[in-house]
């Protein structure tokens, strides 16, 4: 326990028992060579001698294939807590990395996703054990790009945790870490709305072109957040201790005037910031906030960024009165771990929640990604240099960032304007040339029940050259034929997406067969099926039992699915196999998020933190220059005037 994870505790691991996670694998102490664990120096140079002359067993103990997939990190990766733990209910689910990834594009498994690489990365290690040149004994020619360079796999694995590093004294290691981190997301400043309000006139997307702000005049500043290097979401892990905030600052010349995302005195983040975070609850409304997981019961929001899409923030500012010069505006993503509530449970003396900070904050802050422009003002004298656009960033791809952003709000449950407003940022990404803007205006009139709309741009995203993913094209189509009642051409959409083979799918080492998503939508079309033949019995039966088959197919890829226990359940009632629909019915029962308890939870956390609550809105609103803000100049009121 005190030597922490060793290279024996992963290499020991001789079986992967199912991808359910929590430690679900079978470990066996390794057989090894003489004088292995001797403490003298001799002995110990006769193991390494041994070792090198003959590696072989060396090799065949500590490497198995099992430690090249993905299925290997699922057993601590992905994690559910029981009863014994929570003390609420069965199963309630923790961190899962596995199945994010899965269903991901990066992957190369997930058939939805709104972009993919051009090749599919195969495993977490891909990313996460870089190949670092090296002259150890195993170190081997993995990269026929430089075939004379031998390397082995970074076991650093880079990621997120630059605090436990910098407590440790090893600035090195810190610097690496933020070096994997750098640029693994995108910030676009896109667009400006006018009159401050959502439904206001947007400009966008501004460079090189850049629009002339008003004095006096209120504008919403339209900011995308775009994931590029992750096959999880952004935050993913222990979410509750990554503290990831977008800092806004609107200066003019070396004048704060607005400022969202500051620190405090303590090096605390302005808690009205926006937070790329989950923030979860305990279920008397207590934010989880000091590594307590036994305590999770549900979220008041979730801001994780999907891998490959976007998120748009919107922050409100008045342009000053006097406003003589340009305004200039910097956003930054930034990254710590861990925060300052968090440090202080650690090292003050008995700190309670909600309690005066002790311990100041001096952890490493990491700027994942930053953007900057500067506004020109009406009737400021001379006028600045010109803007450029984001380098490698094409105008499509912008509007399709913004977009996503858009369209995964609306699927919060937000006011209908933005999924208005994603549906004309994705015709601007189609007048721009790209299938990607009809493909997603599908998505969008799939949701809002527009089905002949959905039909025609699906249509119309065939005839591009190169034509919208083949796959996606597939989903989509056997959504919109799946809610029409056209249930047999559902049938072949869905088996499309998961079954044909084809040049493009091989190069790029993408199989769709484990989208358990498209899976699922397979057993309920069949399922949907059976009962068009109600007076063909028999026929009918075939039908459920090929339902019965897909779900199951889910259940082999995500034993703890409640989609497909329930209507496992339902399809063995109705063969007659009321053991085998009790079961299923028991296990939906455990897995399912119980909808009903959190109601109570998030009213009290609403209650008690304001900022919280703000965050937790539909559509949320940053103001630039909120009184109090931390890091912004007193004296500038809510028009940005200055007295």
């Amino acid at each position: 326990a005190h030597a922490g994870i060793t290279c024996t505790a992963c290499h020991a691991i001789t079986h992967v028992n199912s991808t359910q996670g929590n430690a679900d694998y079978t470990i066996e102490e390794p057989l090894h060579y003489p004088f292995a664990y001797s403490t003298n120096a001799l002995l110990r140079f006769v193991n390494r001698q041994l070792v090198k002359a003959k590696p072989d067993f060396h090799k065949r103990t500590f490497l198995k294939p099992l430690h090249t997939t993905a299925e290997f990190c699922s057993t601590c990766h992905k994690v559910s807590l029981p009863h014994e733990l929570n003390h609420y209910k069965d199963f309630l689910r923790g961190q899962n990395h596995y199945d994010t990834y899965l269903l991901s594009g990066v992957s190369g498994h997930g058939a939805r996703s709104f972009y993919y690489p051009e090749q599919a990365q195969s495993n977490c290690a891909g990313c996460h054990m870089p190949l670092q040149a090296s002259a150890d004994f195993g170190a081997n020619y993995f990269d026929p790009a430089n075939p004379r360079t031998r390397f082995i796999h970074d076991h650093l694995f880079p990621a997120a945790n630059t605090g436990i590093a910098h407590l440790r004294g090893e600035p090195e290691i810190v610097r690496r870490h933020q070096e994997f981190l750098k640029d693994s997301l995108r910030v676009d400043i896109f667009g400006v709305k006018e009159g401050g309000a959502v439904d206001g006139r947007l400009v966008a997307p501004i460079r090189p072109n850049l629009p002339l702000l008003k004095r006096g005049q209120t504008y919403l500043l339209e900011v995308v957040l775009r994931t590029l290097t992750l096959g999880h979401p952004f935050t993913e892990g222990t979410a509750d201790s990554n503290e990831v905030w977008v800092d806004a600052r609107l200066t003019d010349g070396e004048r704060v005037v607005g400022r969202s995302g500051g620190l405090g005195p303590h090096g605390e983040v302005d808690p009205w910031s926006h937070f790329v975070n989950v923030y979860m609850l305990d279920r008397d409304g207590n934010r989880i906030d000091r590594r307590n997981p036994q305590d999770i019961f549900t979220p008041l929001y979730n801001h994780q960024i999907p891998p490959g899409a976007g998120q748009v923030v919107h922050f409100q500012f008045t342009v000053p009165d006097d406003q003589a010069g340009p305004l200039d505006v910097e956003v930054a993503l930034q990254y710590r771990k861990f925060d300052t509530i968090y440090l202080n449970y650690v090292y003050g003396t008995n700190y309670t929640s909600g309690a005066p900070f002790q311990v100041t904050n001096g952890l490493p802050i990491t700027t994942i990604a930053a953007d900057r422009v500067r506004f020109p003002v009406e009737g400021m004298a001379g006028a600045p240099e010109g803007e450029t656009q984001l380098s490698g960033v094409p105008e499509w791809q912008r509007w399709n960032d913004y977009g996503i952003g858009l369209l995964l709000e609306g699927d919060k449950g937000s006011e209908k304007g933005e999924l208005i407003q994603a549906a004309e940022a994705f015709s601007r990404v189609e007048h721009l040339g790209r299938p990607d803007g009809p493909l997603n205006l599908a998505r969008v009139y799939l949701k809002e029940g527009r089905l002949d709309e959905a039909t025609a741009a699906l249509q119309r995203a065939t005839r591009f050259e190169p034509a919208a993913p083949r796959w996606t094209l597939a989903w989509l189509n056997g959504l919109v034929n799946k809610q029409n009642g056209h249930l047999d051409r559902a049938i072949a959409d869905f088996r499309s997406v998961l079954e044909d083979r084809y040049p493009e799918l091989d190069r790029r080492g993408f199989d769709f067969s484990k989208d358990y998503e498209v899976i699922n939508e397979l057993g309920q079309t069949y399922f949907e099926r059976a009962k068009m033949d109600r007076r063909q019995p028999d026929r009918q039966r075939d039908w459920l039992r090929l339902a019965s088959a897909e779900f199951e197919k889910t259940l082999a890829l995500d034993s703890e699915n409640v989609t497909a226990h329930y209507n496992l359940a339902l399809i063995h009632a109705q063969l007659g196999d009321e053991t085998k629909a009790a079961e299923h019915r028991r296990l939906h029962e455990r897995y399912r998020r119980d909808d009903n308890a959190r109601d109570r939870a998030i009213a009290i956390a609403r209650r008690r933190d304001p900022a919280a609550d703000h965050a937790a809105q539909a559509i949320v609103i940053y103001p630039l220059q909120r009184a109090g803000a931390h890091g912004l100049v007193s004296g500038i009121d809510a028009r940005g005037a200055r007295p």
